[in-house]
């Protein structure tokens, strides 16, 4: 998604040289733009195989936490939040720290925070390497769920299970792809 940025910027000359200074406003517009539209440079989240949740924030904290960095409004983003918390079947944990979770626990935290800011690409670089089969199976469905709601999803997987619910697949050995 591109969108034509107001022109904030101003030039000067030194030595032959241009230097652009911005204005502490386009600086603002930039950083805004950035972590709305180009999160990680490709309009995408990533779901890592260790969490990377804020072990001292509760599970509805992490889930709100991308859209309170991109500037959305508190008010919506907790009540986007308790929904995705819900879709994840977790709304009897929202209040609970993260530490305190078990691993598919944590990894379904990790999905709705994905969500969150309804990025068209999730990343998800395995979701369910560390996951017993019962919670494997949960954040496979929610993945599965959001493919059905029209998002990509690209994962990265070892399991066979897991590739195996995929649209499509490309199988990797020694770094190269396998026809």
């Amino acid at each position: 998604m591109v969108r034509k940025q107001k022109h904030y910027s101003q030039q000067k000359y030194c030595c032959k040289q241009g230097l652009t200074f911005l204005s502490s406003a386009a600086v603002q517009y930039q950083q805004r733009f950035r972590r709305v539209n180009i999160n990680l440079a490709i309009c995408c989240y990533l779901v890592f195989q260790f969490f990377n949740l804020m072990p001292l924030l509760t599970v509805l904290e992490n889930v709100a936490l991308p859209a309170l960095l991109a500037g959305a409004p508190r008010r919506e983003t907790e009540q986007r939040a308790r929904e995705l918390v819900a879709r994840v079947g977790l709304e009897h944990r929202a209040g609970q720290q993260a530490s305190l979770l078990s691993g598919g626990e944590m990894q379904r935290v990790a999905v709705a925070r994905a969500l969150i800011n309804d990025p068209p690409l999730i990343l998800a670089d395995e979701p369910t390497g560390n996951l017993d089969s019962d919670s494997a199976a949960s954040v496979l469905g929610a993945l599965r769920d959001l493919t059905a709601a029209g998002k990509t999803v690209v994962m990265v997987t070892h399991s066979r299970e897991a590739a195996a619910l995929a649209d499509s697949t490309r199988e990797m050995l020694d770094g190269r792809f396998l026809s």
